[in-house]
């Protein structure tokens, strides 16, 4: 039975060839792209389930509000993690982190410096917490003595050719030599340690068994041990405080009481809250903390790419169901007779739903080609590395299943319409059901609309959002802003350096620090006002930027009261300049802070011997973290802390000016790596993740308006076909081109209409809810609106107008012939 019903529905499909490739086509486009959809979203939501018992691994955040501004952590202080499993028995194991960023380094008899810019401290532990094996070495050992590291297979072959290293040694910044002691398989690209290749031993780190509870430097993993809930430690993190960070407080100020404390914090508005976050969470769950080990994604962000998936595969659905359901008229004679033939209402149905799937499979087919053309393009979209998995049984059976039920869901109201006419009135070539069928087409032709309108508005919406983040005014100057890394190697010679590329052609000015006004891994320090200076007596977290006499000038940040460091004022050593939110935060104006005494030597303001500095200026706020961010507390003050070179640079020949700064360099830093980019290049990487979903939203959008337009296309040609009696009267009566064009179009556009009725609350409110997560964000003008509903409109026109001024065309004789 089943091999007759599809002997039969293969010649049906062959028989109307045109709503046949219509129906496949849609379904295919709208297959791929929820199997594009779906692939990503599978690979975003596999992060970090690689690892043994990652459910039982967690990692330990710190929110802390100063000022009324709470900054989020993924790190914590170095004696959290360990102290709280000498107290709590439920925790099993601990494991710290402590990213270095980037490091020059080469083999110990090599001259030529390498820089690795993903290399991390992490505790002995490592293996045990993550199930990680050694492929060289013995993880017993391997990472308990100081000034050892291992490496990924990856960084093995980079600095040795080989993956036998095990006693090779490194040398780190010129001046640390390690031993290699162990080598593991590189790590998964969905872990949250993918871009790391070497690992080294905490213990080379003098500060990572510190005291201090001031310094969150580690990423701090707690392992549970099976039996044991995460509830339980609640707890214990919430007095945290209390239990551990007034003693520590008290060993510098003995004065310090509970009351005291608790009095400070309540007067100030100060206060800090850890939470735990699990290992499978963080790559969705945390993007908005500072110091992340990898970048995260946000699941919002998912969650609106699940949406445009389902939307693909309903709209694809929806023209399967609008197509067969126009086609019903032409095959009412067919169900008559097959039903005066003695073909049951049950028949009929698994004859048409074996139609549906037959085009379902048909469409997968397509579906896996347009995939496999289109993956390349839409990994280098999504900075991804997806790949079909097709040698996996379970990725083919899912397919199987979701071809057969897509095929039976789309299928099922044309299977069940058709199968109800009577066999009179379908030999007849009538159906009392035609209003009805007609009713149905018009709302699933509105839902199509609506959807791609709201789509559109998005599109134009994250595009907007872009544009104002790139034009808007950071409160510095990030244009031809020319950076070089790790200007410190150079030793001595920095200075000489610095001289040296000021003389060159085009720049216009050279500063050295370590801090550029780019997201990064910064900590804040708590400062303290000094005693009787009438600001509140408690301590406030900000950051503090080491930088030179340059830094403001080459950057063209704003003082707006005060002065700039000054070469000829020795005393300007032990001077600071604050942001307009560190005023604020300390409750004082602008004019006000000038003068202000502040220490951040962990010493309360009422002991004698302080080492103070002494505001001398205010800059205007400038923005050094995401849009997404409020600007945060900040200081400057002159130091050494020197790796990076800022340039300057005037209109003119960067190439060749690039080239001469290059050939200081090899001059003076003879063997080390010349490695620059542009100030605004790395500002864009900030907004990588929302680029990569605006390209998606266009991408997406393009394809759910052109599945609505093949439905609109099929609907406008069955529309033409079956008032050509009605045109060819019409003609004959005096009509033109014109008025049976119009008179085609008009009762689409009327749907479109009203799907752009249906469409603006949608956009509004849903853009609205991803704009919230930007503190500098646009507001949605009526263009925006405006332009999306002249876009469907237009769309909507071209996709129709031409099938309807084709067919107002014919001769009125051909229309007529058959009467």
């Amino acid at each position: 039975m089943l091999k007759n019903h599809i002997k039969i529905a293969w010649r049906s499909l062959k028989k109307h060839p045109f709503f046949t490739f219509l129906n496949i086509f849609g379904l295919a486009i709208g297959m791929a792209g929820c199997l594009l959809i779906s692939m990503y979203i599978y690979d975003e939501l596999s992060f970090d389930g690689m690892f043994p018992d990652g459910n039982r691994i967690h990692r330990i955040n710190i929110d802390n509000t100063n000022g009324g501004e709470t900054n989020k952590y993924a790190s914590v202080a170095a004696p959290l993690g360990h102290t709280l499993m000498q107290d709590y028995p439920q925790i099993e194991m601990v494991t710290r982190f402590r990213d270095m960023s980037s490091i020059l380094l080469r083999k110990t008899e090599a001259k030529q410096n390498i820089k690795e810019n993903h290399i991390i401290g992490v505790d002995s532990t490592f293996f045990d917490m993550f199930g990680l094996t050694l492929l060289k070495g013995n993880p017993e050992t391997a990472l308990k003595a100081p000034k050892t590291l291992i490496l990924t297979q990856t960084a093995a072959q980079k600095h040795f050719g080989s993956d036998r290293v095990l006693g090779q040694t490194l040398l780190l910044d010129n001046k640390d030599v390690y031993t290699v002691t162990g080598v593991i398989d590189d790590l998964p690209e969905n872990s949250f340690l993918r871009n790391h290749t070497i690992f080294i031993s905490m213990t080379s780190f003098p500060d990572a068994e510190s005291p201090s509870w001031a310094n969150w430097n580690y990423s701090t993993f707690i392992k549970l041990h099976s039996e044991a809930s995460i509830q339980s430690l609640n707890a214990p993190l919430k007095n945290i405080y209390e239990t551990y960070m007034i003693p520590w407080i008290q060993t510098f100020d003995p004065s310090m009481t509970l009351k005291k404390f608790r009095e400070s914090r309540k007067a100030s508005g100060n206060n800090m809250v850890w939470s735990t976050t699990p290992l499978t969470d963080i790559h969705l769950y945390s993007s908005n903390r500072k110091g992340e080990l990898s970048p995260n994604n946000d699941i919002e962000n998912i969650y609106i790419l699940s949406a445009i998936g389902l939307f693909l595969i309903i709209l694809a659905s929806v023209n399967f169901v609008n197509l067969s359901t126009a086609q019903a008229l032409k095959r009412v004679k067919e169900i008559g007779i097959r039903k005066t033939l003695g073909s049951k209402k049950i028949g009929l149905i698994k004859q048409f739903l074996t139609e549906a799937v037959t085009i379902s499979f048909l469409s997968l087919v397509m579906a896996l080609a347009i995939t496999a053309i289109a993956l390349p393009f839409f990994n280098e979209l999504s900075g991804k590395g997806i790949s079909l998995p097709l040698n996996s049984p379970l990725f083919w059976g899912l397919l199987l299943v979701s071809a057969i039920l897509l095929g039976l869901f789309s299928g099922s109201y044309p299977a069940f319409f058709l199968s109800k006419f009577a066999p009179i009135i379908t030999l007849k070539g009538g159906s009392k059901s035609g209003t009805g069928n007609s009713r149905v087409r018009n709302y699933l032709v509105i839902f199509q609309f609506a959807i791609s309108v709201s789509l559109i508005i998005g599109t134009l919406v994250v595009f907007q959002q872009l544009q104002f983040i790139q034009s808007k005014d950071l409160g510095f100057k990030k244009d031809q802003v020319l950076i070089i890394d790790d200007v410190d190697a150079s030793g001595d010679k920095i200075q000489s350096l610095k001289q040296e590329v000021e003389k060159v052609g085009h720049v216009k000015s050279v500063s050295l620090s370590s801090f550029l006004p780019t997201p990064s891994a910064r900590n804040g320090i708590t400062f303290f006002p000094e005693a009787g200076s009438g600001i509140k007596h408690d301590g406030y977290i900000f950051e503090k930027w080491r930088v030179d006499h340059d830094y403001m000038n080459t950057l063209g940040m704003k003082i707006i009261v005060g002065r700039n460091f000054d070469r000829q004022l020795p005393t300007d050593s032990s001077s600071i300049i604050l942001n307009e939110s560190a005023v604020a935060m300390l409750g004082l104006q602008n004019e006000d802070a000038l003068g202000a005494r502040l220490s951040h030597d962990f010493k309360r303001p009422d002991k004698e011997n302080m080492e103070y500095l002494t505001v001398i200026g205010v800059v205007e706020n400038f923005h050094f973290e995401s849009l997404r961010n409020n600007i945060n507390a900040m200081s400057l003050s002159l130091g050494r802390n020197s790796n990076k070179m800022l340039i300057k640079l005037n209109h003119g020949d960067f190439k060749n000016t690039i080239a001469q700064i290059k050939q200081i360099w090899n001059t003076m830093a003879p063997h080390q790596p010349f490695q620059y980019y542009f100030m605004d290049d790395s500002f864009n990487d900030t907004y990588k993740a929302e680029q990569q979903l605006g390209s998606i939203f266009v991408v997406f959008t393009f394809l759910s308006i052109l599945i609505a337009c093949l439905g609109l296309f099929g609907l406008a040609v069955f529309n033409a076909e079956k008032r050509t009696k009605e045109i060819g009267i019409r003609k004959v009566l005096g009509a033109n081109v014109g008025q049976i064009t119009y008179k085609l179009i008009i009762d689409f556009l009327k749907l479109v209409g009203v799907a752009i009725l249906v469409s603006l609350p949608i956009g509004w409110f849903a853009m609205n809810k991803w704009l919230e997560d930007f503190s500098y964000r646009i507001e949605i003008e009526w263009w925006v609106f405006a332009i999306a509903s002249l876009l469907a409109i237009v769309i909507a026109l071209l996709t129709v107008g031409l099938q309807s001024v084709k067919a107002a065309i014919v001769n009125p004789t051909k229309s007529l012939r058959t009467e």
